[in-house]
């Protein structure tokens, strides 16, 4: 049976009863399979369940990223007596489920929470999260890390347009850059939302910029770089995972510079993506992210240790490259990178 059949007839089946088989599954998959994030999370029962394979057992739990969802999904796990539990997309939920998990000594791999408290209050809760994505604050640490190497030698600039996102980029690149002995020729906060930006970027201009980090929005990026070409200013325009989101009207910029994470289905395993290819489902979103999780479980399971140890003290090679956690559960390196708009698609670049 191809997969999507397979994912089609899961979903009939499994909403009410959440269980694959009458026979006690070795793993959890929880994720929204109702409600707004319900295509999310078939992203993450696609993954999950095409790297199990047919003879894997699997307990799958609708969670509707609810707390009440997250509680039910976490008992039914425990019921089914998994050794892992992989999902998860919304704090509400995991917060539920994680100290029923935690009872039941089933470890977590979080695919898509990102909320620092998470991992942060570790050492206070036990919770056994391993988290696969990026934590709130790895967007800005990596904007910042990234660029205070990329630019020391350039007139930069840092602009934000004021929201808490925008700021937050904007406030920790100053930071470093402080920290770094680099002082940025001019900052300042913007109005996003115009049809164009041209007092800024008149005032970019005569500080003398030829390189800005824009905390903001795509097409506030995308419409500063059209305003720069016209007057000839030559400064190149930075962003963070938001310039991926541009909008048609007012393309980016051809050269401008984004700080984000990468398509997976771009630089994943191969032979990966041909089995997303050949069971006829797409590698996108968190399908291969999940994908990646069922491989972590399993090599973890191979390890002479009970399972948390062993995906605390192990490094694992997956479909998207080599996976280690920390004492936190936290990514020991960011998946964040540096990339740069070809007038295409964005193409990843080295970084000093």
């Amino acid at each position: 049976m191809r997969i999507a059949q397979a994912f089609a007839a899961a979903l009939t089946g499994l909403m009410l009863t959440g269980s694959a088989h009458a026979e006690q599954p070795a793993a959890g998959i929880v994720a929204p399979l109702s409600g707004p994030s319900e295509l999310l999370g078939k992203q993450i029962l696609t993954g999950a369940t095409l790297a199990a394979g047919k003879q894997a057992s699997l307990t799958i739990a609708d969670d509707a990223c609810t707390a009440e969802g997250g509680a039910n999904a976490a008992r039914t796990l425990v019921q089914a007596g998994v050794k892992v539990a992989i999902g998860f997309l919304c704090i509400e939920s995991i917060e539920a489920a994680a100290p029923i998990l935690k009872e039941a000594g089933i470890p977590i791999i979080a695919i898509g929470v990102r909320a620092d408290s998470l991992t942060d209050q570790r050492a206070r809760s036990g919770w056994p999260v391993f988290r696969l994505g990026p934590r709130g604050d790895g967007e800005r640490n990596a904007v910042a890390s990234i660029l205070t190497r990329l630019w020391k030698d350039q007139h930069f600039a840092i602009v934000d347009d004021g929201t808490i996102y925008g700021r937050e980029l904007a406030e920790t690149l100053r930071a470093q850059a402080e920290q770094a002995a680099l002082k940025p020729v001019f900052t300042d906060t913007f109005r996003p939302g115009l049809d164009n930006q041209i007092a800024i970027v008149g005032r970019l201009r005569r500080a003398g910029a030829t390189h800005v980090f824009v905390g903001g929005e795509a097409e506030d990026v995308a419409i500063m770089a059209r305003d720069a070409a016209g007057l000839d200013a030559g400064i190149t325009f930075a962003g963070g995972e938001a310039l991926r989101a541009a909008v048609a009207d007012v393309p980016l910029a051809a050269g401008t510079l984004m700080i984000g994470l990468p398509e997976w289905s771009e630089v994943a395993d191969p032979h990966v993506i041909e089995a997303f290819n050949a069971a006829g489902v797409l590698a996108e979103g968190y399908a291969l992210p999940a994908y990646a999780a069922v491989q972590i479980a399993e090599q973890a399971a191979e390890i002479d240790k009970p399972l948390a140890d062993a995906l605390s003290q192990q490094a694992f090679s997956t479909a998207i490259g080599q996976i280690r956690f920390d004492e936190k559960g936290d990514l020991t390196q960011s998946p964040y990178r540096l990339f740069r708009f070809d007038g295409r698609r964005f193409v990843e670049q080295e970084v000093p």
